[in-house]
């Protein structure tokens, strides 16, 4: 008899729980022992409640009243070297051999159990352009599995962003704009579900009553389920310990050995009962009371405001879920981002539609982004891609509205809430290509430090945007003549360019930059280094000045 409760068990809590792995959790909280056959024919043993063993209670035709053969068959293949390996392959319904329903009495009737076997495939996550949503989750998205895309009508998957799990809905089908690819839908999840909960509870309304009658009923009945599996399993312990007393009792006080095993097995039948008995008790003081007068007179006015019992505290997501697709078959979302309107079609079970035009609010960001990084973003995305912007903003120890470090995917997302265009590479280049200081320093074959030195002494042009940003410097023809392999017999170094013009070291750099004096930089041989030639006019114009002044 305990067998049969348990397998009942089973049945009642997925028709209310309408998921194979809740049942599995229910009994495990609840402590519940589930019955195993090791063989056909054998004994049963009382083990810890599987996953396995409660799917195959709920999808085995022979609990609903059916006989069922050849459900399966055994298969030989041959692998890649030849080898023979066994399989055993599952058929569908159609392949099996027989198949002789009502054939005795079940546990459910075959409905039931074709329901149940819907309701199982239901809750398997469908693979893409597949019908179905997947079993209820515990996330806050209430439309999980019935949201669908207006736009290509694939379904819409849920998303939680920010600090708070902010609930979303997006489609997966992704089409390129700009280079990039974006989703045909993103749209937050609160508003769209405040809407589809108020037409929902608007269409309950008159029902409101009922509703709350039967869920006071409930109350008061859902505790007997667990209690009754516990009371059975003092009545199996009960029964295990009279029959070990039993067998102690008329066995041979001669035999020693099989008594003193006998009297064990005893002992570990009264510890199992007294055990069981404790437990019963436990949940015994657990065991919510029975609502008063005053109570149901109070929970049956709250029936008649389903909005107040929609939001109250107690009431799960789950729950919700639950109760939208019990009525609702699918709500199809169309965004207008111009506009900032979702256009909501709600399809009921049994084809009646809902329309719904839903006018989006953008809410004001409490935490915003200082405007001296807004606008220095503003002037490098001109520039630079979103990975070198985040490397430029955190060496200038700067940091997004919540005091996180910058990157790519946050310059991003900066970028789009202030409408900064992306950057965008130049259809025509100009003249010379544009590097940094690393890429310039390996084209023209010289150290990063030349390159820095040369910047710093005004040799070269280059810009920086902002501190911290990269160098730009344009390698021009010029540029790239300015450095050789070796050095022509006209060209000089620093000590010698000095003492031919009479001047000091600062002076021939302030006539390099002018372009009076031509630098060039060998990068081999003796005269490796920077050397300067200096024009024949400016070292007679030199000489003839001093000779004026002797």
């Amino acid at each position: 008899m305990t067998v049969c409760s348990a397998i009942h068990t089973v049945f009642a809590r997925f028709a209310e729980l309408g998921s194979v792995r809740r049942v599995w959790l229910w009994l495990r909280t609840e402590g519940l022992s589930f019955p195993m056959q090791t063989r056909y024919g054998g004994g049963v043993r009382w083990v810890d409640p599987s996953y396995i063993a409660v799917y195959h209670v709920l999808t085995n035709p022979v609990y609903a009243g059916a006989y069922a053969y050849g459900k399966s068959r055994h298969e030989v293949t041959l692998d890649a070297s030849g080898a023979r390996k066994k399989r055993v392959r599952k058929l569908p319904r159609s392949q099996w051999s027989v198949l002789l329903p009502n054939h005795h009495e079940g546990f459910i009737d075959w409905s039931t159990y074709e329901s149940n076997r819907a309701r199982i495939t239901a809750n398997t996550h469908p693979r893409p352009h597949q019908s179905g949503g997947g079993s209820v989750r515990e996330g806050s998205a209430l439309l999980q599995g019935l949201a669908v895309c207006g736009q290509c009508g694939r379904k819409l998957r849920t998303h939680y962003t920010g600090r708070t799990a902010s609930a979303g809905y997006h489609c997966a089908g992704k089409s390129i704009v700009d280079g990039r690819g974006i989703y045909c839908l993103s749209i937050g999840a609160v508003q769209i579900d405040e809407a589809v909960a108020h037409a929902v509870l608007a269409a309950l309304a008159p029902l409101g009553v009922e509703a709350t009658l039967a869920a006071a009923e409930r109350i008061e009945a859902d505790h007997d389920g667990a209690l009754a599996q516990w009371r059975l399993a003092v009545e199996r312990a009960s029964y295990e310990a009279q029959r070990a007393e039993r067998r102690y009792r008329a066995v041979d006080p001669d035999n020693r050995l099989v008594a003193r095993g006998i009297e064990a097995e005893w002992e570990n039948c009264l510890r199992e009962l007294d055990k069981a008995k404790a437990e019963l008790a436990r949940r015994e003081q657990l065991r919510p009371r029975t609502l008063s007068a005053h109570e149901r007179i109070r929970l049956l006015a709250l029936g008649a405001d389903l909005l107040k019992a929609w939001q109250a505290p107690t009431t799960s997501p789950r729950d919700k879920k639950e109760l939208l697709r019990t009525l609702l078959e699918e709500v199809i979302i169309t965004l207008d981002k111009e506009q900032r309107r979702a256009h909501l079609t709600l399809r009921w079970r049994g084809g009646t539609l809902t329309e719904i035009n839903l006018n989006l609010q953008r809410r004001p960001a409490t935490v915003r982004t200082d405007e001296d990084t807004v606008a220095l973003v503003r002037r490098l995305a001109v520039h630079y891609p979103d990975a070198v912007i985040a490397g430029i903003l955190n060496r200038q120890e700067r940091r997004t509205a919540y005091g996180h470090r910058f990157t790519a995917n946050l310059v991003g997302s900066l970028r789009r809430n202030w409408d900064i265009p992306r950057f965008e590479p130049p259809a025509v280049p100009q003249q010379g290509e544009l590097m940094n200081i690393k890429q310039a320093a390996a084209t023209l074959g010289v150290a990063a430090s030349t390159i820095h030195r040369w910047l710093n002494e005004g040799i070269i042009a280059g810009e920086q945007l902002t501190f911290g940003a990269p160098w730009r410097i344009r390698l021009t023809d010029d540029l790239r003549d300015r450095v050789a392999e070796e050095a022509p017999d006209d060209f000089l170094t620093m000590y010698q360019t000095m003492r031919l013009l009479g001047v000091s070291r600062q002076t021939v750099w302030q006539r390099v930059k002018r372009g009076e004096i031509k630098a060039l930089h060998v990068r081999h041989g003796r005269k490796k280094g920077l050397r300067l030639k200096v024009n024949r006019s400016q070292s007679d114009l030199f000489d003839q000045t001093s000779q004026a002044g002797v």
